[in-house]
């Protein structure tokens, strides 16, 4: 049997070099790769009308059912990853789609979080571009020994981020709605609820699922008790945080300034307000976007098509 295998998303137009590929060419496989996002649904309908294998990365493309309903050849869609919040699993299992996930790394998301909350403490992009431009020394960054930092979701990535607070000297708080006191002191933190996290930190880093209770956790209340001294630092999901009060915070000084690697929509179009807004750092999306984690990504979605091939389908996703 023939079929045809779609790789979705390649942005930097490496996937051809982090899996052999061409090794499926003897099942009948073959492979075509998308650089681009799809504009629409429809677009992307058409695209893969005839595939019956698609691999996607993380949460680019989204596959509601209404979308699944309409790729009659779809047999196997592999997520990066082994969580999904884009695709819909459920959907998947009753059109007879088999979905599997991959493995990732750990330490990807935490290190570019950590990065990016450096930067935007001693100012870093300001100062390449200022001293690029022909200044010299013209900000005065903080530092975050001795200052407070709250960890919202205290999962596999936010106790790394604990860990990194604590060694770098800062008092860490943590919160979420199912955290426990044990966990809690598992990792070494304080905790506290959401309104003390706020009110307490000076730098309040959001590392939840995204999910209907967790959208929009992060609001004008959170923002204000963060105060104008404050720091918002987001690697998680853009929905955690109301979108448009950030963009007021920012702009009006309820909070000194946010790093943020993730957005409503991704990619971030062209005239977006928080292109422009002041006091921040910003990246596209880059916390999973290593050579390390990219080998895990690609090379277990190799597997996973070789394993469903021959019948026995690895790491299946279920609702």
């Amino acid at each position: 049997m023939q079929h045809r295998l779609a790789i979705l998303d390649d942005y930097q137009d490496v996937a051809q070099g982090f899996a052999d590929w061409s090794s499926l060419a003897a099942d009948g496989v073959t492979v075509t790769t998308y650089r681009e996002p799809f504009p629409s649904p429809e677009v992307l309908e058409s695209a893969l009308a005839d595939a019956t294998i698609v691999i996607a990365m993380r949460e680019r493309t989204a596959f509601p059912r209404e979308v699944l309903e309409k790729l009659p050849a779809l047999r196997l869609l592999v997520t990066t990853g082994m969580a999904n919040a884009s695709i819909d699993v459920a959907a998947a299992a009753d059109l007879g789609i088999t979905v599997c996930g991959t493995p990732g790394s750990p330490t990807a998301a935490p290190e570019l979080t950590w990065a990016l909350l450096l930067a935007l403490a001693r100012n870093i992009p300001a100062e390449d571009s200022s001293l690029r431009a022909g200044s010299w020394q013209s900000t005065v960054g903080f530092e975050l020994a001795g200052r407070t930092l709250g960890v919202v979701g205290l999962g596999k990535i936010g106790r790394r981020i604990a860990a990194y607070g604590k060694a770098f000297g800062m008092d860490v708080l943590a919160w979420s709605q199912n955290l426990t006191d044990e966990a809690a002191a598992e990792a070494g933190v304080r905790k506290v609820s959401k309104e003390d996290l706020f009110r307490n930190s000076d730098v309040a880093t959001l590392h939840l699922r995204l999910s209907p209770r967790s959208e929009g956790i992060v609001g004008e209340p959170e923002l204000r008790l963060l105060g104008p001294d404050g720091i918002l630092v987001n690697t998680a999901r853009g929905p955690l945080v109301d979108q448009d009060a950030l963009v007021r915070a920012l702009a009006e000084g309820w909070i000194a300034g946010a790093a943020l690697d993730v957005f409503d929509h991704e990619p971030l179009p062209a005239g977006h307000p928080l292109l422009t807004a002041p006091n921040t750092v910003l990246s596209p999306h880059l916390g999973y976007v290593t050579r390390e984690s990219y080998r895990q990504f690609y090379g277990g979605a190799l597997e996973d098509v070789k394993a469903w091939l021959a019948g026995s389908p690895l790491r299946v996703l279920s609702v």
